[in-house]
């Protein structure tokens, strides 16, 4: 059993504690709800009152306990011994320094004793006996949680994220905050696991110079994590910097030293549903319903997920800030789509009066020259054809004073735009459009010819419109780059107000003078509702805007994609994390443009991490040469460790390539051979049309074992990488050296590279031309 797999039974053993206490503590509270409630006997008001009052109270704590049962469990602090003995409310210690004697010299170590363990959770939990079992992450004992860094870590050695789903620990994610110590956790040396792994082995490593590394990477990342949140935070930094997690540690920081300042919500952003899971084991949601909420780019529309990539020449369409204007005129387009009455007929002062087509039309043409939401342009619409109609009536001339003729146009519109007739010719003429309605119109070829006239090239109306006829009516089909077109689409067209539905008035308010009387049960119930309503709230929120942004691998959002996210920020100070030497995007000028629009003349600060701790210098060498042919005169960051292994190359037969499913053969062997090497994941990388052959490859060969494409790789890591044919990943597109470099930087310990026939002429050698010096 490796390190990781102990440590996760570890804090399963723990959480499993954790939860049999929890069952105990609902057992009371139902007790209590229980208990009160039978307090009904004595018939008074004020007995009612009072029952109501003590099951209100035990049923809140029940409530409260039900809410935060799942995913109790999230974080923990392995602490030092403090200056005092001194503990709080909440059973810790309340020391934020060590003991001067905390750490010792031992054969030329520094050594020191895990004094304190702290679990941290949603609620606050004690034992039987009041030992904390689980640290509420509001209190002050949790703070060291959120506050500690690599150049003031106060107590804390180490710090792990712990992600779970329901009462099951998935993983767990260590950062080392003083990996120049040997600490010892009842009587064995700490385990540590993932990037706090590397830590470690960089900070015990013998020298001054990697001593000298070690303090480097904790001042940038320390930079980064306490730099004021008035403005924007630009981060870049090249592959194994740490500027996800950086990000990430920072917004947890940020949120528990001005709570009130983030209730307006954090927004986390990731480009793929893969680096999103990577996301929510960093930064957990932090105990408070909608506090933080993490998207993918797919996923950030209420309502749609859609997880699926279109092809490189499509995606450069649908990213493109043309299609601001092609959404704007079909948003107005389709609004005459369909079939429209022809004529409009009422009957006013006891005659007919009717409106032609021509007439409609100019009316139609006339509201269109607002500038409000094609949706909320209905209310327009319905004034000027009451206008038409009333002075085709002549209504005008018949009352020549102005103010009785003001009157009466009043009292037209009454009556005449109220009739059934009139409703619904309303309703048929100028019909509630919806985003995926408009989108779907949209992949009628001629149809969309008009409407991006002079903006797409015929052969990109093609392309689109091809696209567009996947989506299906229940928004099915969808790829992540429409729903920035669905967000623009939104925006183009507005939800109409609807009408607030009043209470029915109840006989008894008259009698007792109170507007509304509800029992316990009905407010739980209203809070179920509530929290059922997840979706309308982020909604909400949405238009409100978040209090904070976090932009993860920035350099690959369209422009499109920063204007959907613009809408979410416009009050919001903003964490922009990216490389722009990892770039999937092939217009880097067109997307700056958006992007500076989203941030707007906030103030910036940019910060720049320059250390690569994931990638072993081996593995960097070979990177930074696919670096120099895709950014000629970028550079990478340092790599600061070597394991002596440098990347190994295989090249695949042309009869296997030319086999049904690829390379099967070749790719399992690499894959077996890597699984020997590491102890932890390996992940496959391929171009994006081999993904589902990938996986085929890999199927059977165990949970350790990831194939993806490589558009989903950026910003994930794993123990070993198998690359699959570079020069199919660099021939995507026109970012596709960006591309490779991404994948190839993706290890940890091992690089394993296996070459097609067609990645070079020479199909005898197994390095490929790419990669070669």
């Amino acid at each position: 059993m490796d390190v990781r797999e102990r440590e996760i039974r570890e804090e399963q053993r723990h959480l499993d504690r954790v939860y049999r206490r929890l069952e105990e503590k609902i057992h009371e509270a139902e007790f209590l709800v229980d208990d009160a409630a039978q307090r009904f006997r004595v018939g008074t008001p004020g007995a009612l009152a009072e029952r109501d009052a003590q099951v209100y109270q035990a049923g809140r704590h029940l409530h409260r306990l039900n809410r935060e049962f799942e995913d109790f469990l999230f974080g923990r602090i392995d602490l030092l011994a403090g200056k005092d003995g001194e503990r709080g409310p909440d059973g810790a210690h309340t020391s934020v320094e060590p003991a001067d004697d905390a750490v010792r010299e031992e054969n030329g170590e520094r050594t020191a004793r895990i004094a304190e363990t702290l679990h941290i959770g949603r609620l606050g939990v004690l034992d039987a006996d009041y030992v904390p079992l689980v640290i509420d992450w509001r209190a002050p004992a949790a703070a060291p949680f959120y506050r500690a860094t690599p150049v003031e870590p106060g107590r804390v050695v180490r710090r792990r994220v712990i992600r779970s789903r329901g009462r099951r620990v998935l993983s767990v994610e260590d950062d080392l905050l003083r990996p120049e110590l040997r600490a010892l956790l009842d009587g064995d040396e700490l385990p540590v696991v993932g990037d706090g792994a590397l830590m470690a082995s960089l900070g015990r490593a013998r020298g001054h110079a990697m001593h000298d590394i070690v303090a480097s990477i904790q001042a940038e990342q320390d930079r980064v994590i306490r730099a004021p949140a008035v403005s924007v935070t630009e981060v870049t930094g090249g592959p194994g910097t740490g500027k996800t997690a950086v990000a990430l540690h920072r917004a947890a920081y940020l949120l528990y030293q001005d709570r009130r300042r983030y209730a307006g919500g954090i927004l986390v952003v990731s480009p793929t549903p893969l680096l999103v899971s990577y996301t929510e084991g960093v930064l957990p949601s932090l105990g408070e319903e909608g506090q933080v909420v993490i998207r993918a780019l797919g996923s950030l529309v209420e309502g749609v997920t859609a997880d699926s990539y279109d092809p490189q020449p499509v995606a450069r369409i649908k990213g493109s800030a043309r299609m601001a204007r092609v959404l704007h005129r079909a948003a107005r387009g389709a609004v005459q789509l369909g079939e429209h009455p022809g004529r409009l007929r009422v009957v006013a002062f006891g005659a007919r009066v009717e409106l032609d087509a021509e007439e409609l039309k100019g009316i139609r043409d006339a509201v269109l020259g607002g500038t409000a939401p094609v949706n909320l342009l209905r209310p327009r619409a319905r004034r000027l054809l009451l206008d038409a109609l009333w002075r085709k009536s002549g209504g005008p001339r018949r009352f020549p004073d102005p103010e009785l003729a003001a009157e009466a146009r009043e009292a037209f519109g009454e009556d005449v735009g109220t009739e059934p007739a009139f409703l619904d010719f309303l309703h048929a003429w100028w019909p509630e459009l919806t985003p995926l309605g408009v989108l779907t119109a949209m992949s009628d070829p001629d149809r969309l010819s008009r409407w991006s006239r002079r903006v797409l090239r015929p052969g990109e109306v093609r392309l689109l419109a091809r696209s567009l006829r996947r989506v299906r009516p229940d928004g099915g089909g969808l790829s992540a780059h429409d729903v920035a077109l669905l967000d623009e689409l939104r925006t183009l067209l507005g939800t109409p107000a609807r009408p607030a539905r009043p209470r029915e008035a109840d006989p008894l308010d008259q009698l007792t003078g109170l507007e509304e009387v509800t029992t316990y049960a009905e407010r739980m119930a209203a809070a179920r509702r509530e929290r059922n309503g997840e979706a309308g709230r982020a909604a909400g929120r949405e238009r409100a805007g978040y209090a904070h942004i976090i932009v993860d691998e920035a350099q690959d959002l369209t422009p499109m994609q920063w204007r959907m996210l613009g809408r979410r920020g416009r009050q919001a100070t903003w964490t922009v994390v990216g490389d722009p030497a990892q770039s999937s995007w092939t217009e880097p000028e067109e997307a700056a443009a958006e992007r500076a629009a989203a941030l707007g003349s906030r103030p910036r600060r940019s910060f720049e991490l320059t250390v690569n701790y994931r990638n072993p210098a081996e593995i960097a060498e070979v990177a930074s040469r696919v670096l120099a042919r895709a950014m000629p005169g970028a550079r990478p960051p340092r790599a600061v460790r070597a394991t002596g292994t440098r990347p190994a190359f295989a090249a695949a037969a042309r009869a296997a390539a030319g086999r049904a499913g690829g390379p099967a053969e070749e790719a399992r062997a690499a894959v077996r051979a890597l699984l020997e090497e590491v102890e932890g994941t390996v992940g496959v990388v391929a171009a994006m049309h081999r993904r589902e052959q990938a996986r085929g490859w890999v199927a059977g060969l165990g949970d350790r074992v990831v194939a993806l494409g490589s558009l989903e790789a950026k910003g994930l890591e794993y123990d070993a990488t198998l690359v699959v044919s570079p020069a199919e990943i660099a021939r995507e597109s026109p970012a596709g050296l960006r591309t490779l470099y991404v994948a190839l930087t993706r290890a940890t310990q091992r690089l394993m590279v296996l070459s097609l026939p067609d990645d070079e002429p020479d199909p005898s050698g197994a390095v490929p031309a790419l990669l070669r010096p």
